[in-house]
């Protein structure tokens, strides 16, 4: 093969969106506990959705983006669980024992496609525009900030900051550059530039955003 019809292909391949990467991905069973595939699944589950309503409310393409990489790592998820409790089924009993964790997992992938259902609207002429007008009327809603270099947020931890009980404001996740950490825990730093996506109430956020620009010196 050319050189040329090499760097053809990779620019390709670079241009591929990460959901599409993962969705052509063949499917391979790998041995897993029931534990952790379906921590796994709930971890999604609970992020899919605020990212959703993040990408809706900002017209943000790449949370879209990660919406439809979530949405096809928890269909991966589930085929995974599926394959697991066939091999697992040898009576009557341990088929009744494991049809409950398959309907938990068929309900965590349930969550997941609606996620896709509401990106889906933004492609939509008639109710994209009036979208994000509607989610602001909620008591609680979706915002974004950006940490400034003066912050005293810069290189502390989200734990001993106690930004929710604090302010109100939960962190649901972080972009740093072109990446993304999702559902950060207690002991996820905060770094200069780092965009916030969290849920709360207009007066926690205006607090914080105040925090996270430097204009103040602490979370009160």
């Amino acid at each position: 093969m050319k050189e040329r019809d090499k760097r053809s292909i990779f620019g390709r391949l670079q241009r591929t969106p990460k959901w599409q990467k993962e969705e052509f991905t063949e499917l391979e069973y790998q041995p897993t506990s029931v534990k952790e595939l379906l921590t796994e699944m709930k971890d999604i589950s609970e992020l899919i959705i605020d990212l959703a309503y993040s990408a809706v409310l900002f017209n943000n393409k790449e949370m879209a983006e990660e919406v439809k990489f979530l949405d096809v790592r928890m269909d991966k998820l589930n085929y995974d669980i599926r394959i697991m409790a066939m091999m697992a089924a040898r009576t009557k009993e341990d088929a009744e024992q494991l049809a409950g964790i398959l309907q938990v997992a068929e309900a965590a992938e349930t969550i997941s496609n609606a996620a896709g259902d509401i990106i889906s609207l933004l492609a939509e002429e008639e109710t994209g525009p009036i979208l994000p007008k509607i989610l602001k009327q909620a008591d609680e809603q979706l915002f974004r900030a950006k940490i400034s270099p003066t912050s005293m947020a810069c290189d502390q931890k989200i734990g001993d900051l106690s930004v929710e009980s604090e302010t109100g404001m939960r962190i649901i996740a972080i972009r740093r550059d072109d990446c993304w950490i999702y559902n950060p825990d207690p002991d996820t730093e905060l770094k200069a530039d780092d965009w916030l996506i969290t849920r709360g109430t207009d007066e926690g956020f205006n607090e914080l955003n105040n925090f996270l620009k430097g204009k103040s010196k602490e979370l009160e």
